[in-house]
């Protein structure tokens, strides 16, 4: 039976796309530079398909995982990485990361305001069991938005005490209502730190961020980038995992974090993943780019619906997520409900606000994805809180993004028949 799309819903989606084919046209351009820059990459490095081949047990010997690692510090243009299907998620690797760059009582600086929800039971701001940063004695301090903008000021007077040993710069907004940061942005801040504290660890949350521009932060003074891959890098087909691109020191200590001091680098095995992160991250700047389409039509047909946007759908981006402001439960369920019938697994369930783990309030997820939280594949969450403002992400392909949107849409206009 054929998707059930009213007329008057192709005619608004016929419209918002002829309203942003500039856009588009920009996103294919940078689409292109990056699946030049991975070629250029997998060529320089000689992929070959023995390295395809997974490892079992404590995974000695590991070429393809090694040689994966030296093509994503290249593509980042950093000394080393860690790209492992040891870490569970993005917040695993970020953990690894802040552990191996702190001891007790160093100081760590967010100089974006609070981080990602999940971040906090880590940090310690919120206490969700042992194991936190503050519990090994590390303090934590935040320097806030300043008019809707990074606070340069505030962050240069923030990092002057010599106890802060690495600064925390979150590029995606999370669950705020903040603008995400460019990667000219996190340079400007990268500067202040060096300017300020030329010791300090920069390290940039770079989820949802990656292949979104042509460079990335470790390309602006960022000395690691950390984010997840069932996020942008593995195109979709990597099947868990994330990565972490930056100075060889802060690499070779958050190894030791994900595994044991003394062992490192050295062991994990990839169980015949290899080809999957391989394929994945060749995919990624294509797929990348049907995402931020997705999102960009997204912000179109909302606008039309008279619903405000964030990011606008003329504005550039920095990364694939779009913000939408429903201001009412409602809408934002009846939305959320659109787009799990467009999804192609599990389009049948109707999705509802839970209390999922690392969150101060319940939230709904709408996802259908093959790859279970895969957030490059269409999903919608939102945390059941005032303004109720939904966080779209993701499409495989322009065309099943685009679909979901119709029926989201659709989903939301039945209710005023």
């Amino acid at each position: 039976m054929p998707l059930q799309i009213s007329d008057r819903v192709r005619a608004l989606a016929a419209q918002a796309q002829a309203e942003v084919r500039e856009q588009f046209d920009r996103i294919d351009a940078i689409a292109e530079e990056n699946s030049l820059k991975v070629l250029s990459a997998f060529q320089k490095h000689r992929v070959a398909e023995g390295y395809f081949a997974g490892t079992t047990g404590y995974g000695y010997d590991d070429l393809g995982r090694d040689k994966l690692e030296e093509i994503y510090a290249d593509i980042f243009g950093t000394e080393d990485a860690l790209v492992r299907i040891g870490f569970v998620n993005g917040t695993h690797a970020i953990a690894c990361a802040l552990f191996g760059a702190l001891k007790p009582g160093d100081v760590l600086v967010s100089a974006v305001g609070a981080p990602y929800d999940t971040l906090l039971g880590v940090i310690g701001v919120v206490d969700k069991g042992p194991g936190s940063l503050k519990s090994y004695g590390v303090e934590y301090r935040q320097v806030e938005f300043l008019d809707n903008a990074p606070d340069p000021e505030g962050l240069a007077r923030a990092v002057r005490d010599p106890r802060v040993k690495a600064v925390l710069i979150q590029r995606s907004k999370g669950y705020s209502t903040r603008a995400s940061l460019s990667v000219a942005e996190i340079g400007a801040l990268c500067r202040v730190v060096r300017a300020n504290n030329p010791q300090a660890a920069i390290l940039v949350d770079n989820c949802y961020g990656e292949f979104v521009e042509t460079t990335e932060p470790t390309q602006a003074g960022a000395d690691l980038v950390v984010g997840s891959l069932i996020k942008n890098p593995g195109g979709g087909l990597a099947p868990t995992g994330g990565y972490i691109a930056g100075r060889k020191d802060l690499i070779e200590a958050a190894a030791a974090r994900l595994t044991v001091p003394g062992i490192g680098k050295e062991c994990g095995s990839t169980l015949g993943n290899n080809r999957l992160l391989y394929q994945g991250l060749f995919l990624a700047p294509h797929t990348v780019a049907q995402a931020v389409k997705t999102a960009i039509f997204a912000a179109r047909m909302m606008e039309q619906l008279g619903y405000r946007t964030e990011p606008t759908s003329s504005q550039v981006r920095h990364d694939i997520i779009q913000m939408i402001h429903f201001g009412a439960p409602d809408p934002l369920k009846r939305f959320c409900k659109g787009i799990q019938f467009g999804a192609p697994v599990d389009s049948y369930v109707t999705p509802e606000p839970w209390d999922m783990p690392g969150y101060d309030c319940p939230v709904i997820m709408a996802a259908g994805a093959f790859i279970q939280g895969a957030s490059i594949e269409l999903s919608c969450d939102a945390p059941m809180r005032e303004p109720y403002t939904a966080y779209l992400q993701g499409g495989l392909t322009y065309e099943s993004g685009k679909a979901g949107v119709l029926l989201a849409v659709e989903e939301l206009l039945r209710a005023e028949r």
